[in-house]
């Protein structure tokens, strides 16, 4: 049996599936990112400038794992051809205190189809005081400059950054502005909380990384809202941990069509769990929801009723007269299930319809 295919990609480039390889300094070369069964995997992070350099290599000096390399360029041209001639996809995570070297990596890495990762995360005070890693988050008019500039090179790219040290929504929405593809969070101590609130305020792509670790973390990352999950930890337990937490993605993909489905809105999901909820008749979380997300109750109803055209129009007997309202998949319903068989829809066929209506809800938010 050949492997589920996901539809997923950042930037220009396709990814297999939605797992991602996090870097992790002096270790995640392309000798150990091959064997890993990831969909991407960021090598790095590189130093590629002079300040950045001299950090890592005072870095190494007090026993820590560094990449600090004289000719970085020359070293991340062959890493990424032996991820090329793998077949693996490949990603390059970089630090530096000065644009221009990214620019001029941006390009190479760019030719070689691969991504981009900005490194406003590494928190190693050598860093910080340089102005490389986590102070870029301090500095949100240079931090967005810089991924305006580096897009005009057309590449593929992440922003790395770590929850908790700046607003995280509003960074997330200036990161999002400038126009970065995907935006790439160490959740720190804020786990998935961090994760709904990024999803529910803005539009970009979102790889969820730290305390990946199985198949129920991953889970829980993405039912709020993450894109991909971003593993380093459990990656040094071997490739078949790494396997594990695929194999179980996989799996939901193959039973219902939608691998990140939201948890439903009365069980702490995010906004797109909208799609699974129905009428605004009763007290519920519902309202509440719909307040937050700048959405009236007539405009909720206007988009709901706008796919009675689909099959989701179909169910007379379900609880308000057709499936447009109803739950997700994976919650029991006679009346809902019964629908499907009589029309001939499949599970996934019924949910692929109702992420339709969520992205369409989404689109609908108001004050992004």
């Amino acid at each position: 049996m050949g492997r589920i295919k996901f539809d997923l990609n950042i930037g220009n480039v396709k990814i297999p599936n939605p797992i991602i390889l996090a870097s992790i300094a002096g270790i995640t070369s392309s000798s150990f990112a091959i064997h890993c069964n990831v969909g991407l995997a960021m090598l790095g992070g590189y130093n590629i400038d002079d300040a950045t350099i001299e950090a890592a290599k005072s870095l190494i000096e007090r026993g820590r794992n560094e990449f600090a390399y004289d000719d970085p360029d020359a070293i991340i041209k062959n890493e990424l051809g032996v991820m090329k001639s793998s077949g693996e996809k490949a990603g390059i995570n970089v630090r530096s205190a000065s644009l221009e070297p990214v620019l001029r990596i941006a390009e190479l890495v760019r030719e070689k189809g691969a991504v981009l990762e900005l490194n406003a995360h590494c928190r190693q005070s050598e860093m910080k005081e340089i102005g490389a890693g986590e102070a870029m988050m301090l500095d949100l008019a240079k931090l967005t400059e810089w991924i305006r500039e580096i897009k005009e090179t057309d590449v593929a790219l992440s922003v790395k950054v770590r929850a908790g040290i700046v607003n995280d929504v509003e960074l997330a929405k200036a990161i999002d502005r400038a126009g970065a593809d995907v935006i790439h969070i160490d959740t720190m101590d804020f786990e998935s909380k961090i994760i709904k609130k990024v999803r529910d305020s803005t539009s970009i792509k979102i790889i969820a990384n730290n305390s990946v670790v199985d198949y129920n973390s991953a889970h829980k990352m993405l039912s709020m809202g993450a894109d991909f999950v971003s593993v380093a930890r459990v990656a040094l337990q071997g490739p078949s941990a790494v396997e594990s937490i695929l194999v179980g993605i996989e799996q939901l993909q193959d039973l219902t069509g939608w691998y990140n489905a939201p948890k439903h809105i009365c069980a702490g999901g995010d906004l797109r769990g909208l799609t699974f909820c129905c009428q605004p008749v009763k007290e519920c979380p519902l309202h509440y929801v719909l307040k937050r997300a700048g959405i009236s109750r007539e405009r909720y109803v206007e988009i709901k009723e706008s796919f009675m055209d689909t099959k989701l129009g179909e169910g007379d007997n379900t609880c308000f007269g057709s499936m447009v309202w109803c739950c997700k998949i994976s919650r029991p319903c006679p009346w809902r299930d019964s629908t499907l068989q009589e029309i001939n829809l499949s599970d996934v066929g019924y949910m692929k319809i109702k992420k339709q209506l969520a992205e369409k809800i989404m689109n609908s938010r108001g004050n992004l």
